[in-house]
């Protein structure tokens, strides 16, 4: 079965990225199953409730640390609102790098 582009390109990414743990891996599955975007080139509101219920994720300094590092190795943007009525701003990097 193929995946989607994004996933199929991170998860070839991911293979050799010893930085990653499978609280990465289940986030940025998360993220794209959230994703309303075939290609995943745009923006998109997701709560932070919805993505460690998916996820699995049960603290929410494990699910901060590992946003905050799958932004930092490029494989996602991340823009967070403050806001409880008002989910954060998330968009998956197509072309990341390592």
């Amino acid at each position: 079965m193929k995946l989607s582009y994004p996933v199929d390109r991170f998860l070839e990414k991911a293979a050799e990225d010893d930085r990653l743990l499978p609280s990465h891996l289940c986030l940025f599955m998360a993220i794209s199953y959230y994703c309303p975007d075939v290609l995943a080139t745009a923006s998109f509101r997701v709560s932070r409730k919805k993505l460690m219920r998916f996820s699995r994720i049960k603290a929410v300094a494990t699910y901060h640390k590992c946003i905050r590092e799958l932004v930092t190795y490029g494989y996602i943007s991340y823009e967070p609102s403050f806001d409880p009525y008002r989910a954060s701003l998330v968009s998956i990097n197509v072309n990341f790098q390592i």
